[in-house]
């Protein structure tokens, strides 16, 4: 077959560009990351993918027989798409700019009538915008944070449960995410507010903040014959002392190095099996409500008695093909037998099963 491969590579980081842009990073910022991982150091393309990831994909599915046409998700990609018109697009675009960016290459696929792999323009809308996602499962019955948006300052109302987690309404990948996010007074609520409408033009979603265990899952499949794979525990404890207990950007993408690796995943997750069920439980549920195809990525946390609530949905989930990487689906897909290349050739083939495409 002839399989179209839309996606948006990473772009090279101004080492000057986060510290003008968020002075509490400049000291995290060491001889590695701006020798290593250049495009790390300023979250403006935390998203898209870099070159090791965008060519893992392209042999993952050429190794199934298939020719690969490569089309970077920029101004130009309709018209790629248009002349070239792929039997089916593998798609792990995340565009740029707008609140609906990831869902620019979906709509043009529908209007093009080319099959694509992942969920539909509709879908990855609301899972991007955090609060209509969150409204959607609320309405399901899934649980998930208590929450408000805005994009002004906050004196007394609407009320505030502290401590409260701050976050840009229209993100991925832990952008925007830093800890100064957790916030226990209306000064700080209010710094982060005006931080994230500086720094990416949109409203904060202000949640209430959880403080037990946090997990992510991945999720394959399709109806009624979803796949939960195993569960990835985080362990926030090796984190330093002064460090909230969230997953940050500075943890993600700073201190995670394959240089100096951090020990914060455990997979399968070490929990109960009632726990395990539960989690796997509502998001099946948030996967069916959110009308999911093929695969997402879902990170869930615990409440201080260990109810676990959806915190993000990510239906194009990030794949960093490299084990020494820590990228969670990738990682809980080898716990059951599924390499890299199966891992790919796995959704793609979902995708071909789901529109009933002849090989």
């Amino acid at each position: 077959m002839r399989v179209g491969f839309t996606y948006n590579i990473k772009k090279e980081a101004d080492v000057s560009a986060i510290v003008a842009e968020n002075s509490q990073q400049k000291k995290y910022v060491d001889d590695n990351l701006v020798s290593n991982y250049q495009n790390r150091l300023s979250d403006v393309y935390a998203e898209w993918d870099d070159e090791e990831t965008i060519s893992a994909v392209e042999s993952a599915i050429k190794k199934a027989g298939h020719e690969v046409i490569r089309i970077e998700a920029d101004e130009s990609a309709y018209e790629k798409l248009r002349v070239t018109k792929p039997d089916i697009v593998f798609n792990m675009a995340e565009g740029f700019g707008g609140a609906s960016r990831e869902s620019h290459i979906p709509a043009m696929l529908e209007m093009l009538n080319i099959p694509y792999t992942a969920s539909d323009p509709i879908t990855i809308g609301n899972c991007h915008d955090k609060s209509r996602c969150k409204e959607i499962l609320t309405y399901y019955g899934v649980p998930n944070p208590g929450f408000f948006i805005t994009d002004s300052h906050v004196n007394g109302s609407p009320k505030v449960n502290y401590p409260a987690f701050v976050k840009p309404l229209h993100e991925g990948s832990s952008k925007g995410i830093y800890n100064s996010s957790v916030v226990h007074t209306n000064e700080e609520l209010n710094r982060e507010i005006t931080r994230i409408k500086q720094n990416y033009n949109q409203h904060s979603i202000i949640e209430d903040f959880l403080d037990g265990r946090e997990f992510t899952v991945a999720l394959l499949g399709n109806g009624d014959n979803v796949r939960v794979l195993p569960i990835v525990g985080i362990n926030l404890d090796c984190l330093p002392k002064d460090f909230p207990k969230i997953y940050s950007y500075e943890v993600k993408w700073y201190f995670d190095t394959r240089e100096n690796k951090l020990d914060i995943f455990t997979c399968p997750a070490k929990i109960s099996e009632k726990l395990t069920k539960r989690i796997e439980e509502i998001c099946k549920q948030a996967y069916k409500a959110l009308r999911i195809r093929d695969w997402a990525r879902m990170d869930v946390r615990c409440d201080s008695n260990d109810n676990p609530y959806i915190i993000e949905i990510n239906p194009l989930p990030g794949i960093l093909p490299d084990p020494d990487d820590n990228s969670c689906f990738p990682k809980a897909a080898r716990e059951v037998g599924i390499d890299y290349d199966g891992l790919i050739q796995s959704v793609l083939n979902l995708a071909i099963e789901r529109y009933g495409i002849k090989k």
